[in-house]
């Protein structure tokens, strides 16, 4: 009977020994910063209230891609505990929402999200900034027919950037609704010009600058110093692929395929860029009326 006695506390203390490492193992995981990082971008289209049939096959592809951060747009009617169950079924436990009315967006993370900064003044659908794993993320949803906005919007944007500590890692992520001067060769076409000018004059809209397509904004933000993470990396073999629109059947014209949908970083995150490319194919296609970009890097 001793001998059993002796056993069995051995064995006591072993177990006890194996739970208390494997707790703390677990503790440094969410902790410890990641050796590889994918974020995503993702409009998901007035958060499926125009669609909720496509929601389930959504959340099935995020699980898929098994994304460390997603940033998200046009989350409307969502909740935070909405966004919070979302989040769960992709495999994240941490999440914010910007605001409940209109067109919210939202960030989820599979780490901590710290030092969540929501800002509605002065911008048309508002700002998210927050930091994760020491990176600064600025959830991106610029004015969506006024260039003249979105001017404004970036401006303080990048002045918010410009008050961080310095050297600080910083991905901007989201739906810029503007155009890039690394994509000008593409729109050569002039088919967007005159959609465009029909809209300004039938809505009194302010899509084009002095008639043309608007690119200050994303100039603004490569002025800036901040890297534009999927042309960085196009190759010579590179086809254009355009973040909008997507094959979803909706009501009206939309207009020729353009890339409204960007990752932004510093240059000292975007030298760590392994893969940088907008997600185009027959699930995405009819998920939602934007595509997702998705970035991965390799951190040290």
């Amino acid at each position: 009977m001793h001998g059993l006695s002796s056993i069995t506390g051995i064995l006591q203390v072993l177990l006890f020994i194996y739970v208390s490492c494997s707790c703390t193992s677990g503790a440094k995981e969410k902790d410890q910063a990641p050796s590889k990082l994918r974020v995503i971008t993702y409009n998901v289209w007035y958060g499926f209230t125009k669609a909720p049939e496509r929601k389930e096959p959504w959340l099935a592809w995020m699980k898929e891609q098994r994304p460390d951060v997603v940033s998200l747009q046009e989350l409307n009617q969502y909740s935070p505990e909405t966004l919070a169950a979302d989040a769960k079924a992709y495999g994240h436990d941490y999440s914010a929402l910007l605001k409940q009315e209109g067109f919210p967006t939202g960030i989820t993370s599979r780490y901590p999200i710290e030092d969540i900064k929501r800002i509605t003044e002065g911008f048309h659908h508002g700002l998210i900034r927050a930091r994760i794993q020491q990176i600064y993320y600025y959830v991106i949803h610029l004015h969506p027919s006024n260039w003249e906005t979105r001017k404004v919007e970036i401006d303080q944007i990048l002045q918010d950037i410009s008050s961080l500590p310095p050297n600080s890692k910083v991905i901007l992520a989201g739906d810029f609704n503007t155009f890039s001067p690394l994509d000008s060769a593409y729109y050569k076409h002039n088919r967007l010009e005159p959609f465009f000018k029909d809209r300004d004059v039938q809505f009194n809209e302010k899509n084009l600058n002095d008639g043309t397509l608007d690119y200050s904004v994303i100039e603004e933000v490569m002025n800036f110093g901040l890297v534009d993470l999927e042309a960085s990396l196009r190759k010579f073999t590179y086809k254009f692929t355009g973040s909008f629109p997507t094959l979803v059947e909706k009501e009206g014209e939309h207009g020729d395929q353009r890339r409204l949908d960007y990752i932004f970083t510093t240059k000292n995150l975007s030298n760590k860029v392994i893969r940088a490319e907008i997600i185009s194919n027959d699930t995405t296609l009819y998920l939602s009326d934007h595509l997702p970009v998705m970035v991965d890097f390799s951190l040290p």
